[in-house]
């Protein structure tokens, strides 16, 4: 298990903070190195930060395939403090249940397998056949092979409370984002005598299964586009001199952005690059993206004004290329832990009522938050520990920090998290993309600060507005 650890800067040392950005996939490791970004002064002052790749992943024991365009699983961390570049890692996704290469349109069938029967069966057909593909890709180039079958969260939070005693702290104070929320959960429901000051930023609810994330999600992140098209509308999203091409009501709004993916797939845009061109597929990545992180929404104003009006898809392509480039929580892993997390639940019937549940949710987004089941059967390591409330008994108080407008962990399951834990407590974010911590303004900051540095919860029922 790889580590790393940015010393404390200060004087006096408060033991150690150990993070987790994400994925399942993400490196701990780079978080770290890519530490101003990532942890405020007064933290960096007090605590060694340790960040830690979790087997399978990065530095560590990694899960390697040989498809092509496959790399050891690893990479950026999430831009958890903000970052300076807008087409940087912070736009990347990350969250627990959301894949981060999302299938191409060849698994988004036509209009008719909206309604089911031979059209939804295809598709299954179809992904099955490809994610058989990439574990065998997997299984054929990971050493040892049996890795494979022990990535699960539970083994990484035994693995983490092995790290904590190696680092001499008595108990473990913890800070995870998205997926490692999840893991923090797991941590402590296993070891609850040894948590210290835990925060759980943009929380993973452990009780749904594999479709009802799915459901959740589609459901989140038709609703940040809505909300995006909203302030579009209304000059919130658009930089000076920019205007918004979106016209009309939000209704229309959201529609034109639907349009622009059709027409793209049926005649890419061109790019200044002759080789490249941008169909409705990059289009909607592309789009997906950018609703997790809302202070960059004014760049996405520009790039769909300059596909709509000038069929000019270069800028469309830049988001796509900094949201997808190399690095990243790479698919394989995604689906080695989260198919050995959550045993695959329902049939065909099942799938299909989901899927078009989906569709109808999210007509933008749907097809590709969809079937995780259908790919988990076929990716064959499937885990039998069906979805539980974590409730962490005898935990010291757990800080869980939850995004009205967070797309990828919707509010709902940061308030169910916080409810499930004896000694969880919700601090609230009105404010949109996903988590909040360094995203947010100094409201959120000051009260995570002051509970991993001083031990003080915020008050019940405690909430930050937009960027106070």
């Amino acid at each position: 298990i790889a580590m790393k650890k940015h010393v404390a800067t200060g004087s006096v040392r408060q033991g150690s903070l150990f993070a987790n950005p994400g994925g399942p996939g993400y490196s701990g490791v780079e978080m770290v190195e890519d530490n101003e970004k990532q942890f405020s002064p007064d933290l960096n002052t007090s605590y060694d930060i340790i960040g830690f790749d979790p087997r399978g992943i990065g530095d560590s024991t990694p899960i390697t395939c040989t498809g092509a365009g496959e790399t050891p699983a690893g990479g950026a961390a999430r831009g958890a403090m903000g970052a300076e570049d807008p087409l940087s890692d912070s736009i990347r996704a990350d969250a627990a249940g959301v894949d981060p290469a999302p299938p191409e349109d060849t698994e988004v069938p036509a209009a008719g397998a909206a309604e089911g029967g031979a059209d939804f069966k295809t598709l299954i057909d179809e992904i099955t056949k490809n994610y058989r593909q990439k574990e065998a890709d997997c299984a054929s180039a990971t050493k040892p092979a049996g890795l494979l079958d022990h990535v699960d969260t539970v083994s990484v939070a035994r693995d983490l409370d092995v790290l904590r005693a190696l680092s001499g702290d008595e108990k473990l104070n913890y800070l995870g984002f998205s997926y490692g929320t999840y893991l923090g959960a797991h941590y402590a429901e296993l070891f609850p005598a040894n948590t210290g000051r835990m925060v759980f930023d943009g929380a993973v609810d452990p009780t749904l299964s594999l479709g009802e994330r799915g459901v959740g999600q589609a459901q989140g992140f038709e609703s940040s586009l809505r909300t995006y098209v909203e302030q579009c509308q209304a000059g919130l999203a658009v930089q000076k001199g920019q205007s918004c091409p979106l016209s009309g009501d939000t209704d229309a709004g959201v529609q034109q952005i639907r349009d622009l993916i059709t027409s793209a797939n049926q005649s890419p845009l061109k790019t200044t690059d002759p080789n490249v061109t941008v169909n409705g597929s990059t289009i909607r990545v592309a789009v997906n993206r950018l609703m997790y992180s809302s202070e960059y929404w004014s760049l996405l104003t520009y790039a769909l004004d300059q596909a709509m009006n000038q069929q000019d898809g270069t800028y469309i392509q830049a988001l796509y290329g900094s949201a997808t480039a190399g690095g990243g929580s790479g698919a394989p892993t995604f689906y080695a832990v989260n198919c050995l997390d959550i045993p695959v639940q329902g049939d065909m019937s099942t799938w299909e009522q989901q899927y078009r549940q989906n569709l109808q949710s999210s007509p933008t987004f749907g097809a590709s938050l969809s079937n995780q089941d259908a790919r988990c059967q076929a990716w064959g390591h499937n885990g039998t520990r069906k979805p539980a409330p974590i409730h962490a008994k005898g935990a010291a108080p757990i800080l869980v920090v939850g995004t009205t407008g967070d797309p990828a962990t919707p509010y709902a399951w940061s308030q169910a998290v916080a409810d499930q834990l004896e000694s969880g407590r919700l601090l609230t974010w009105e404010g949109n993309g996903h988590t909040a911590y360094g995203r947010s303004g100094p409201c959120v900051h000051r009260a995570v600060d002051d509970y991993l540095l001083n031990g003080t919860m915020p008050k019940e029922d405690s909430t930050c507005k937009g960027s106070e």
